[in-house]
């Protein structure tokens, strides 16, 4: 909307950068572009405001698939005003002297005119694809659809019009619909989760019974090896008996050897030691044999006397004097 002010009966218009103002007076034109600022006399001044921004137009509007399924299209369109002279001869833009504000409602109508285009496109694109093929495809081509059917649209260029850009934000269906459609990709994603969960849980009963079997193997390499082990200690200690018996059978046959050597040398040492007794026993009878009796009886008193104890003192009664004396006499008298 223009910027209009008062002074003492003429009128001050500024107008944006992105308004096309244009300024007839008698008729005749007298301003004419964007942005502009000039006095006016109310009374004599025609003017109108014709935006030339993009501006955008969201619009939602029912349509029915091939297989007579409502669908709910929701796109947007942006546009903008080419040729403002011409959108200004066609349309209503103008606006009040006084106040600046549209005497008429344009935009409203050109709103109206890109979405009864846009929509006669659309109901003719989606009345010839079922519904799957929509939800799938839909979007694009209600776009491409629209951007063409627009483009060869012949009121849009006679108002001054061009679509700058097309947008198709979604299509859906009625609720019900859209709930049953939803059924079976819930239901195929919640087998593929339950898939997934039965593998994961059979990749652990595998994995679990991989470790078992390597955990059995394991104990039964140990077993195995304990077995060697304790028949490796079997063999060991029956070669060290072996061994030690060995040991023991040669130490008691060099210990025999040595008794039997000692025990040799033991009789040999008492044999001869016989002999020499035996020799000495013969020299010492033949020396006695030649040796007079009382010189025997005397050395044999004599070693009786070396080997009687010790006698301090000896009482010899009237008896045994007498007696030893007959005995002596006895002994002499009868010597020849």
């Amino acid at each position: 909307m223009a910027d209009i002010s008062r002074r003492l009966g003429w009128r001050h218009l500024r107008s944006a950068p992105t308004a096309h103002v244009r300024h007839h007076k008698g008729g005749k034109l007298v301003h004419d572009g964007p942005g502009l600022s000039f006095w006016y006399r109310s009374l004599t001044a025609a003017l109108s405001e014709v935006p030339v921004d993009d501006r955008e137009l969201t619009m939602a509007f029912h349509a029915r698939t091939a297989d007579f399924q409502d669908v709910t299209v929701q796109a947007t369109v942006t546009y903008r005003v080419g040729d403002p002279a011409l959108a200004a001869a066609r349309l209503d833009f103008s606006v009040d002297p006084d106040t600046g504000v549209w005497r008429g409602t344009p935009l409203e109508q050109i709103s109206t005119l890109l979405t009864e285009a846009a929509q006669q496109h659309t109901l003719d694109t989606l009345a010839r694809s079922p519904l799957a093929d929509v939800l799938l495809t839909g979007v694009a081509s209600v776009r491409e659809r629209i951007e063409e059917g627009l483009a060869t649209e012949p009121r849009l260029p006679a108002t001054g019009l061009e679509v700058v850009a097309v947008r198709v934000v979604a299509i859906r269906p009625e609720p019900d619909v859209e709930r049953a459609l939803r059924t079976p990709a819930r239901e195929q994603i919640q087998q593929e989760a339950d898939r997934a969960t039965y593998e994961r849980r059979a990749v652990a009963v595998e994995r679990e019974r991989a470790i078992a079997e390597n955990e059995l193997a394991s104990k039964i390499e140990l077993a195995r090896r304990e077995e060697e082990l304790v028949e490796q200690r079997g063999t060991n200690t029956r070669r060290e008996a072996e061994e030690s018996a060995a040991a023991d059978a040669v130490r008691a046959e060099a210990e025999a050897a040595r008794s039997v050597r000692l025990a040799r040398a033991e009789a040999e040492a008492a044999r001869q030691v016989g002999e020499a007794r035996a020799d000495a026993q013969a020299a010492w009878l033949r020396v006695h044999a030649e040796v007079d009796p009382a010189t025997l009886h005397a050395l044999g008193l004599t070693r009786l006397a070396e080997n009687l104890p010790r006698i301090d003192s000896l009482t010899l009664s009237p008896d045994v004097l007498t007696g030893l004396l007959a005995k002596l006499g006895a002994t002499g008298g009868g010597r020849p």
